[in-house]
């Protein structure tokens, strides 16, 4: 039996949806803005897992163009049943002020890595949808309801509507079918047909330190639903110390070899320094990730082994492991001719008039398009922060003629919080190197009064950052064995849902490329190779 350690997915991998297929195990996860939409990850034993597929990379499918920070996926449902895969998700349009406008949609695929199928829409009455196959053949959505109204509660509660393969649409009554507890903010719904009951299973207390998993079971359909006698399923709320905070939405499944386990939204806050805390808990710049814990059953009711906080370190299943190969290169030249899945655009896809690996090959070369904090089209592609120490590097050629042209090495939370080592361009000096922070779209540039001007003679320009827990600076160099580092540290909490705005979003720190020119010349940037290491 093998031991697992938590998290399984590290760095923005939040709300996981897991199903097994025969021996096979996916979890599917949030993307929010980020595009491809969705990731999928596969296992062989829940220990190792790799990234399979990103199943939303159609505009067809998805188009978030103008979408706002922290919209667009939203907690996805992955399914198998009849022979394929069904993907329930929810694109969300608007954020602020009273109302939530999402839709929510299904595709479908006979595998995993294939071509998924065109969206149907469901309905648009909130978010967190999930899909229910029932013994009898029938299927059933579930999603929370949201309330807009001046002085009710948004979240109004879970409702449920049977779902029609054969008229592709929702038919017959909607009823809510449970209201949650006093923790309210009930979401994430998860319907399950298990020892003679439907089990529901729904995240509570919103998606910070507070956060929770509350199950409840049935002996009809429709409810009542009666709450675990020792609710919550999962949390962290009463346990500070546990490095795994932020424990809740969560997803069940039964092995092959008639196990049962949980995966669950997670957070690892930095080490704690003398930093204005929004939360006393800290700062997630790595985002919310996704842990797995063991269940046992008791009284027809699941209980996570050892309590119900969760685990940095449980037993894995009985079944022989088999691990991946590294699943992202360390260094990609971009020699292969397509881009790498771990590799992402913002709202929308990128087309080769934006993003190419043929127009110079060996290279990425991005055509300059507007600013990073454009919610629209941006000339950016980026990965995950995964790990608290690393190293990102990149070399890039780049020939501005004017400070609205800019390109170079970008860590990104939001289009309100970023920071961006850059060649541009300025009057006396001609190419520059720049570093611009944004910080809650508070703007400054430290470098200003003393430029680094990069000379006639070089091509290419090296840059690099190094992440190490609690802060991250960035250095460069002329011939790529020579350093100098940016005198500048930058506070890794600042990309973080718990700092900005005081925690009202729910990505995680980027890292990558970015070519801008504002002037509309759209003048490229060649990129020779991204390196992406996790440093110890």
């Amino acid at each position: 039996m093998t031991t697992i350690q938590n998290p399984i997915l590290t760095g923005f991998n939040p709300d996981p949806s897991i199903c097994r297929a025969g021996e096979d195990y996916y979890i599917a996860v949030s993307t929010f803005e980020w595009f491809p939409g969705v990731g999928i990850y596969h296992s062989k034993d829940l220990k190792n897992w790799r990234l399979a597929s990103r199943p939303l990379n159609r505009l067809s499918q998805l188009n978030m163009l103008g979408n706002p920070d922290s919209g667009g996926i939203w907690a996805p449902a992955l399914s198998y049943r009849d022979d394929k895969f069904w993907l329930i998700y929810t694109d969300v349009k608007v954020v602020d002020g009273q109302w939530k406008d999402s839709h929510n949609y299904l595709v479908t695929c006979a595998t995993i890595d294939g071509e998924w199928s065109e969206p149907i829409h469901l309905n648009s009455s909130g978010f967190d949808p999930s899909l229910f196959h029932d013994d009898d053949g029938k299927k059933y959505l579930v999603n929370m309801v949201w309330d807009h109204r001046v002085g009710h509660h948004n979240f109004y509660g879970i409702v449920m509507q049977e779902y029609s393969v054969s008229e592709r649409k929702l038919i017959g009554k909607k009823e809510i079918i449970f209201k949650g507890t006093d923790m309210k903010l009930t979401e994430a719904p998860h319907l399950y047909k298990m020892n003679g009951y439907y089990y529901l299973l729904t995240a509570e207390g919103g998606t910070k330190y507070d956060h929770q998993a509350t199950i409840a079971r049935s002996n009809n359909l429709w409810g009542p639903y009666k709450v675990h006698p020792d609710n919550p399923l999962i949390t962290s709320f009463p346990y500070p110390r546990n490095p795994l905070q932020k424990a809740g939405h969560a997803s069940i499944v039964q092995t092959h070899t008639d196990e049962w386990f949980l995966v669950h939204l997670t957070g690892r806050p930095l080490p704690q320094e003398d930093k204005p805390l929004l939360d006393p808990r800290g700062y997630c710049p790595l985002g919310r990730e996704t842990a797995i814990q063991r269940l046992e059953w008791k009284n027809d009711w699941p209980y996570v082994v050892g309590g119900n906080q969760p685990s940095v370190e449980i037993k894995g299943p009985d079944i022989e492991e088999v691990k991946w190969g590294k699943d992202f290169a360390e260094k990609d030249d971009f020699h292969s001719g397509k881009l790498d899945q771990h590799f992402q655009s913002l709202r929308i896809p990128l087309g080769e008039e934006i993003v190419s690996l043929k127009d110079n090959p060996g290279h990425l070369r991005l055509y300059g398009r507007e600013s990073l904090t454009s919610k629209f089209t941006q000339a950016f592609i980026a990965r995950r922060w995964q790990h608290f120490q690393f190293t990102a590097e990149t070399k890039v050629a780049f020939n501005p003629e004017t400070f609205q042209q800019a390109a170079g090495l970008v860590n990104y939370y939001n289009t309100q919080n970023w920071t961006a080592l850059q060649i541009t361009w300025n009057e006396e000096k001609g190419r520059i190197l720049e570093l611009t922070t944004c910080d809650n779209f508070t703007f400054d540039q430290p470098l200003k009064d003393n430029q680094i001007v990069v000379p006639e003679n070089i091509e290419y320009v090296y840059l690099r950052v190094n992440a190490n827990k609690t802060t991250y600076e960035y250095s460069y160099s002329f011939d790529g064995e020579t350093w100098t580092k940016i005198p500048v540290k930058l506070e890794s909490y600042k990309l973080s849902d718990d700092y900005i705005q005081g925690g009202g979003f729910f990505t995680g720190a980027f890292v990558g490329m970015q070519c801008q020119d504002t002037s509309g010349q759209k003048l490229h940037a060649d990129f020779d190779y991204f390196v992406y290491k996790e440093e110890n």
